[in-house]
């Protein structure tokens, strides 16, 4: 289990899209509007890797696999785009109050065509379950684990935060961080 629990960490908190978006909404907006992301992405990728285990993932083998990651992308790139092109506002208190962009269903919604989380999930099947451990407490685990590591991800944007004073640099952060979710999700779809 403990090699499990340090996969796990690992598959958390290696930057892919979800800890883009994470990063960006928590510098901008403040860390409350990211805890339905961060609970959305977590319960994602545990159901993710709980419908793998099951066999619904070798539907995806042969034809399908290819539509998938072609969503995944499309999803990513639309992402990047709204990131790159958000506008730029002061970060306040009541910032916290305002409605985040994905929210919970979109973060959970968004580990299904994320080729990280398939990746991640097809590890674990592959890798895990077949060492004898149930498939039901390593989605557990894994959605326990990956919790602190999303939220290490808004914790780290809110001391971006700090340093983001005027409205171009809030600008350049959300355009890097587009870039990165670009590069992230081409280099996800490379390793498929």
């Amino acid at each position: 289990m403990l090699a499990f629990i340090l996969f796990a960490f690992v598959a958390s908190i290696t930057p892919g899209p979800t800890n883009l978006i994470v990063l960006s909404t928590s510098a901008r907006r403040g860390w409350r509007p990211c805890m339905p992301i961060i609970l959305g992405a977590c319960a994602g990728a545990a159901c993710l890797v709980w419908v793998a285990g099951t066999g619904a993932s070798t539907l995806l083998l042969p034809g399908l696999r290819p539509w998938a990651n072609g969503a995944g992308l499309c999803w990513t790139l639309w992402l990047a785009w709204q990131i790159f092109n958000a506008p730029v506002t002061q970060i306040t208190p009541a910032a916290g109050t305002e409605k985040p962009e994905l929210g919970l269903v979109g973060a959970a919604l968004l580990q299904w065509v994320n080729p990280k989380s398939w990746l991640m999930a097809m590890a674990v099947i592959g890798v895990f379950t077949a060492q004898g451990q149930r498939l039901n407490m390593l989605c557990l685990v894994f959605f326990l684990v990956s919790l602190p590591c999303m939220g290490t991800w808004a914790l780290l944007g809110r001391g971006t935060a700090r340093w983001l004073s005027s409205p171009t640099q809030m600008r350049w952060l959300n355009r890097a961080l587009a870039v990165l979710l670009v590069l992230s999700s081409a280099a996800a779809l490379l390793h498929t």
